[in-house]
């Protein structure tokens, strides 16, 4: 399996332009340190929308589901720091899905990132489940493109937490993710067109309304980097 362990955190918000440079400090020399240094967190990955936008897409790592749920996690996660506390109401439109590592094929961190939210047709989950997986192993090979992921969100059974208080608003949440890593923009628009078009998506047994987004990574770390 590419990614470091059998789950992860995956969430997708807009930063404002004026927020961003405290933010991305914020981000990399408070919060990444705090995330590593719980058990279980293996890697730590922040990037932004590859169009000069304000979106930003965060994956965690997770040596397994019962990391998001453990009482390390929701210690941080219910006593946020000052800092924390100033930075997160500036999370706008947060979309946050506890996951688990359905497919795992090739790279996770390089340069580019094409990200897909989706849902299975009812019944077909099975269907679209093998056909990613079958797909991941060509996408890994391909010019421009190093690896494609797959998860799927299931809530872990915990009472609402501090933090999302803070942020002041719901979390929204993605069904499916399919993570495609690449080190070329134009290899993985062209994956989102074709291979991981709609319409493709559709004949795999995906249902309408899809959302996707291509991000360039800024910034990847792991528990040793914080040492």
């Amino acid at each position: 399996m590419s990614l470091l362990g059998k789950a992860a955190l995956a969430m997708w918000w807009d930063m404002s332009a004026q927020s961003r440079p405290e933010f991305e400090h914020w981000h990399a020399h408070e919060h990444f340190p705090e995330r590593l240094g719980i058990p279980g967190f293996r890697r730590a990955s922040r990037f932004a929308a590859a169009d000069g936008g304000e979106g930003v897409f965060v994956m965690y790592e997770l040596e397994d589901h019962a990391v998001l749920a453990s009482p390390a996690y929701l210690a941080r996660l219910n006593a946020p720091s000052p800092w924390s506390v100033r930075m997160m109401p500036h999370h706008r439109r947060m979309v946050r899905s506890q996951c688990r590592v359905l497919e795992s094929c090739g790279g996770a961190t390089a340069g580019q990132a094409l990200t897909i939210r989706l849902s299975p047709v009812a019944g077909r989950g099975h269907e679209l489940r093998a056909a990613l997986a079958s797909l991941a192993h060509r996408v890994a090979a391909q010019p421009g493109l190093v690896g494609l992921h797959l998860l799927r969100h299931e809530a872990p059974a915990i009472a609402p937490t501090e933090e999302q208080r803070v942020r002041g608003h719901s979390d929204g949440v993605a069904d499916w993710v399919l993570v495609a890593c690449g080190y070329d923009t134009a290899s993985l628009q062209a994956l989102s067109e074709a291979d991981l078009g709609d319409e493709a998506l559709a004949a795999m047994g995906a249902a309408p309304g899809t959302w996707r987004g291509v991000y360039t990574l800024g910034y990847s770390a792991t528990p040793q980097d914080m040492d």
